[in-house]
């Protein structure tokens, strides 16, 4: 399906990459999301959670001025969609590096299969993980051996941990990004929409179970 392009009322800005001091020289995503929420003009706005940001940014700076477009639509769905519990740093970063790691060079690869075993091993640890993102890691691994056997050995040799998983989850999640973005493919456009689609709505999946359960335990 083709993406429907949003086009901003003449009073507000039109999606850029990079920073923006102010509107009246551009907006990115979530500078266009800390407007809409009501909060101080920024690219890390509190209503974001720090992965989907780092996405986000990532995608409006890497596609192309058409499909930079297209994006507009998504920002709504940006605004809300945090949480403090980290089981869901991890599993966006899972996912990001779960779609990159197919089409990224090889050394990205590398890099991004060591990322989803920290990952996968982090989510197994908390109780986060689920039979759904572990077959994908799974399959995504099987399309790349070579950096799927790589990436098991380097982990046996150095352990599993992290001293700042937060940090970590928001490094592989603006490489996976990066990865798609250089790909040699054809779609990279489309490839990126994906990834930031496919990322909020995990964000939105994530919070939404997470509201649940707060509820009933208020109940």
């Amino acid at each position: 399906m083709k993406a429907s392009h949003v086009t901003p009322p003449t009073f507000l800005p039109r999606l850029s990459p990079g920073r923006h001091r102010n509107p009246k020289r551009g907006a990115c995503l979530m500078e266009y999301a800390s407007f809409l929420a009501g909060e101080r003009w920024s690219d890390h706005p509190a209503c974001t959670h720090p992965v989907l940001a780092a996405i986000a940014r990532g995608v409006n700076d890497l596609s192309s001025a058409d499909a930079r477009d297209s994006l507009l639509s998504v920002v709504p769905r940006l605004i809300g969609v945090t949480s403090e519990d980290p089981r869901l740093s991890l599993r966006l970063a899972l996912l990001a590096a779960v779609e990159a790691l197919p089409v990224a060079s090889m050394e990205r690869q590398r890099a991004l299969a060591v990322g989803i075993r920290h990952c996968l091993e982090a989510l197994n640890r908390t109780g986060g993980t689920d039979e759904g993102l572990t077959e994908r890691a799974e399959h995504a691994f099987a399309l790349v051996p070579d950096a799927a056997a790589w990436s098991a050995r380097f982990c046996e040799s150095v352990g599993q941990g992290w001293g700042k998983p937060a940090a970590a989850s928001e490094a592989i999640a603006g490489l996976a990004v990066r990865g798609i973005a250089d790909a040699c493919v054809s779609d990279n456009d489309a490839r990126l929409r994906t990834l930031l689609d496919d990322t909020v709505a995990e964000g939105e999946r994530f919070v939404a179970q997470e509201r649940r359960r707060q509820q009933g335990l208020a109940a």
